[in-house]
């Protein structure tokens, strides 16, 4: 997914090419994971000849905002401030971290700060 989300529209050779230095991974391994992701919903394709091309369905912003949700509500009962409280409390978020969030929460709320 990241090599999608960064590169945009890609072929089966081309993710496996990208994640060759890292994992080198059959042709057809490649294409079962995007196979995969596309019944999850998280890619789609068009053919173009005989090439399939895969794009991603959402943003990555916006997957991860769905993945963060589902943590809340699975570990944290649904919790924000107990995920946020548990993330500060270990350190999770360092002093930067935490001031941006501040800025951004402020702007969201038309403050100035």
């Amino acid at each position: 997914m990241g090599f999608i989300w960064s590169h945009g529209r890609s072929t089966a050779d081309a993710c496996r090419e990208a994640l060759l230095p890292a994992r080198a991974l059959k042709d057809s391994t490649v294409r079962t994971v995007l196979r995969r992701l596309e019944e999850k919903g998280l890619l789609k394709h068009q053919v173009e000849g005989r090439t399939f091309f895969y794009e991603a369905t959402q943003s990555q912003r916006h997957f991860a905002a769905r993945a963060v949700k589902q943590i809340i509500d699975r570990f944290c009962g649904g919790s924000v401030e107990q995920l946020l409280t548990g993330m500060v409390e270990n350190k999770v978020l360092k002093q930067s971290d935490l001031e941006q969030l501040a800025r951004r929460i402020a702007a969201q709320r038309g403050e100035k700060k």
